[in-house]
């Protein structure tokens, strides 16, 4: 089985996520694409929306995507995850013979510093999602995404014709009793 690992905060779920999805489903070979919420960003000091929240609007969001799952292990062990911990725990599910795991071009220049990185490179290929034209390794499998927003800018502008129309009106009344 070939599948992509796509993790985040979603906080909140954004069209640059849904655009890295549909790109990935697009361009990657895979049966399965699991987008993986976090309970807690290593990398981040806290989130808006708790959890329950970003984990529902994930599976509204994409529930009518037959070859994406929401997978919860992550926001079910309550604590930040490292990756190779999701990595190993859906190896130990299926028999994997591809691993794909889609990276945001900022988060890929820190890669090398995260949990366990070279036994995680040794069980996945990394793809890049950009939305810049930067230099990468020649390499790497790239995802080139049209939409130049992240949800921290998001939630401070509260812009919110970033937000896809099947969590639209969740997501506003969300952040605004916020």
């Amino acid at each position: 089985m070939k599948i992509a690992i796509f993790g985040g905060s979603f906080d909140p779920p954004h069209k640059g996520h849904e655009s890295i999805v549909n790109e990935a489903l697009k361009t990657l070979d895979i049966e399965t694409l699991f987008v993986v919420p976090t309970y807690l960003n290593p990398f981040k000091d806290s989130f808006v929306a708790d959890e329950k929240t970003r984990l529902s609007w994930l599976e509204k969001l994409f529930k009518d995507k037959n070859k994406i799952k929401i997978l919860d292990f992550e926001i079910k062990q309550k604590r930040a995850v490292p990756t190779i911990e999701t990595v190993l725990y859906l190896l130990s599910l299926y028999d994997l013979e591809k691993i794909y795991l889609i990276v945001g071009s900022d988060n890929f220049s820190q890669i090398t510093k995260w949990h366990r990185y070279d036994e995680l490179k040794n069980l996945v290929e990394f793809v890049i999602a950009t939305r810049d034209v930067i230099n990468l390794p020649k390499d790497l499998k790239k995802l080139s995404i049209n939409v130049n927003i992240s949800s921290s800018k998001l939630r401070e502008k509260m812009d919110i014709s970033f937000i896809p129309k099947k969590i639209e009106n969740d997501v506003k009344k969300y952040y605004q009793g916020k």
